[in-house]
C-alpha cells in the first residue's frame, strides 16, 4: 500500500528542521505542523494573528477557541502554536516513566504542544497551554502521552495547562461558530481591500448603531437582497480584516465603533505567503 503523504519520516523531520520550523518569534515563528500536514477534516483554521501579524495554523475549532482567548488578552504579547518539544527529551521522559513513546511506522514522533505564549504579566511570563476535547481524555494513551507533555515542561520550569472546551468563553464559542464557516470563501484581495474600506468608513459613521442594523440600512439603500451586507462583514471577519472582542458579546449586539480594522497590508502578505 502506498505511504500516504502525512506518514512521519525522518526525511520529513529533516526537512522541517532546515526549514527552521519551529524557531523564530512574533512574524518570523514558523510552526511545528501546518494545516498541510494533517489529514483535511473541515476544521483546520489560518488564521491571521493580529498580534504577530502572521498566520497561525490551528488543528480544531478547539484550537482556533483558545487562539482567539489568547489573542484578545492584552497580557499576551507572542503566541506561538504547534511548538516542538525536543525528541531526545521526550524519549528520555518517556523511558524514565515507563511510558511509551509516541511513534508511527517506526518513526518516532516529535511531541508539540499546541501553544507556547509569552506575556506581560511578570508573575507568568510564559506559559504552555494543550487544548484537549473532554472525550479525548477518555483514552489512556492520550493521558501517557500528556504526561510526557508535562513533565517536559516541569523540567523547564514553565508553567503547563490542559484547556478543554469547557475552559472556553459559551460567547466565543458562538461568534467562532457564525463567522469562521465563511473562511472556507475564495476572495480576491482586491474585494477584501475594497470592502474593508468600505464597511470602514460605515463603521466610522454609525458608532453606536448595531451591526445588524447597519446592515439592514444597506441592504436597503442599494437594494440588495436581505442578509447581503452581513454575510460580506461575515466574510471580513473570517479573514481578519476586521477585530472585536469575541469574549465580551454576540456578534449582533455589535456597534460600530467595536470593529477596528487590521493591517491590511500585513494580512495581505501573509494570505500570500500561507497560500505559497
Amino acid at each position: 500500500m502506498a505511504r500516504s503523504k502525512y506518514a512521519p519520516s525522518e526525511t520529513k523531520y529533516k526537512r522541517w528542521i532546515k526549514e527552521g520550523r519551529g524557531n523564530g518569534f512574533g512574524s518570523d515563528y514558523l510552526p511545528w505542523i501546518t494545516v498541510r500536514d494533517v489529514p483535511s477534516d473541515g476544521r483546520s483554521h489560518r488564521v491571521f494573528g493580529h498580534k504577530s501579524q502572521r498566520t497561525h495554523h490551528l488543528l480544531s475549532d478547539l484550537e482556533l477557541a483558545v487562539f482567539l482567548t489568547l489573542e484578545w488578552n492584552s497580557q499576551t504579547t507572542d503566541i506561538r502554536e504547534q511548538f516542538p518539544l525536543k525528541r531526545e527529551e521526550t524519549l528520555n521522559i518517556a523511558l524514565d516513566n515507563g511510558i511509551k513513546h509516541p511513534a508511527e511506522a517506526g518513526v518516532k514522533l516529535y511531541m508539540s504542544s499546541d501553544f507556547l505564549v509569552d506575556g506581560l504579566d511578570l508573575q507568568l511570563p510564559q506559559y504552555v497551554i494543550q487544548a484537549k476535547y473532554i472525550n479525548a481524555l477518555k483514552d489512556p494513551r492520550v493521558i501517557e502521552k500528556l504526561e510526557i507533555e508535562r513533565r517536559y515542561w516541569l523540567l523547564k520550569k514553565v508553567p503547563w495547562f490542559l484547556v478543554t472546551e469547557n475552559d472556553v468563553s459559551p460567547t466565543l464559542v458562538q461568534n467562532i461558530s457564525w463567522i469562521y464557516p465563511a473562511e472556507q470563501d475564495e476572495i480576491d484581495d482586491e474585494i477584501l481591500l475594497d470592502r474593508t474600506a468600505y464597511y470602514s468608513d460605515l463603521f466610522q459613521q454609525n458608532p453606536n448603531k448595531t451591526v445588524t442594523d447597519i446592515c439592514k440600512l444597506t441592504d436597503r439603500i442599494y437594494n440588495q437582497t436581505d442578509g447581503s451586507s452581513i454575510y460580506e462583514i461575515r466574510q471580513l471577519l473570517a479573514n481578519r480584516c476586521f477585530y472585536f472582542d469575541m469574549l465580551s458579546q454576540p456578534f449582533h449586539l455589535l456597534k460600530g465603533k467595536d470593529f477596528v480594522v487590521e493591517n491590511m497590508g500585513n494580512l495581505i502578505g501573509a494570505r500570500h505567503v500561507s497560500n505559497q
